[in-house]
């Protein structure tokens, strides 16, 4: 069975920095391989880092500016981007305005939103 999610139905979560918007992944859906969602993160935001131990995640720049920030790189980010980030790599988010930054984020495996900033190496 398919399943359709708007921006209103997708939980939201507060997160440091940003709104994490679930669509896809725990505890939205029941999907064992994969996790989607939004960030938003307003002009000038610049959250501390933070690591996911085992997924990796494929970010997709739908709006904004800013960039990826690894300890190893820099990706600068628009409109159109993706950045792929391996599990372990501890990675930080940082939003340019004027516009807020909204990155549309995979996960494999799914990841539980929050989980990293409350336990990960941050």
């Amino acid at each position: 069975m398919i399943r359709r999610v708007t921006r209103s139905e997708a939980e939201r979560f507060p997160l440091p920095g940003r709104d994490w918007f679930t669509y896809i992944g725990p505890p939205a859906t029941p999907t064992e391989r994969v996790s989607m969602g939004v960030s938003i993160f307003p002009p000038g935001s610049k959250p501390a880092g933070h690591v996911h131990d085992t997924q990796e995640e494929t970010i997709y720049c739908a709006a904004g500016r800013g960039r990826i920030v690894t300890p190893d790189a820099t990706a600068e980010i628009e409109a159109g981007v993706t950045v792929w980030v391996p599990p372990g790599t501890l990675h930080a988010t940082e939003s340019d305005g004027p516009e807020p930054l909204e990155l549309v984020c995979f996960f494999s495996p799914p990841v539980v939103p929050g989980s990293y900033e409350m336990g990960g190496r941050a």
